[in-house]
């Protein structure tokens, strides 16, 4: 177990960001959830309406170092493409 001070004041605060990021992820994923479910209704205009709000959260999740900018990109892409191929 951790024994200085500075060790342990580390696993406080590894404790509180790892809590942190944990919301910040979950919230992205309700973001998305809510794109999914929209385009799983058919309904075209809430889906562009929902992949509006799920980009600066991803953006976002980017600059705060949670997820990877490769993967916030891929998740856009694939988002926008099958918003876009709604009828």
């Amino acid at each position: 177990m951790a024994n200085t001070p500075q060790a342990k004041k580390r696993i406080r605060r590894n404790a509180n960001r790892a809590e942190i990021n944990h919301s910040r992820i979950s919230r992205i994923r309700t973001f998305i959830k809510q794109v999914e479910s929209a385009i799983a209704s058919g309904k075209k205009a809430d889906a562009a309406e929902a992949l509006k709000k799920v980009q600066p959260e991803l953006a976002r999740g980017v600059a705060r170092g949670v997820i990877h900018k490769n993967t916030a990109s891929r998740k856009i892409s694939r988002l926008s493409k099958r918003v876009a191929s709604l009828g």
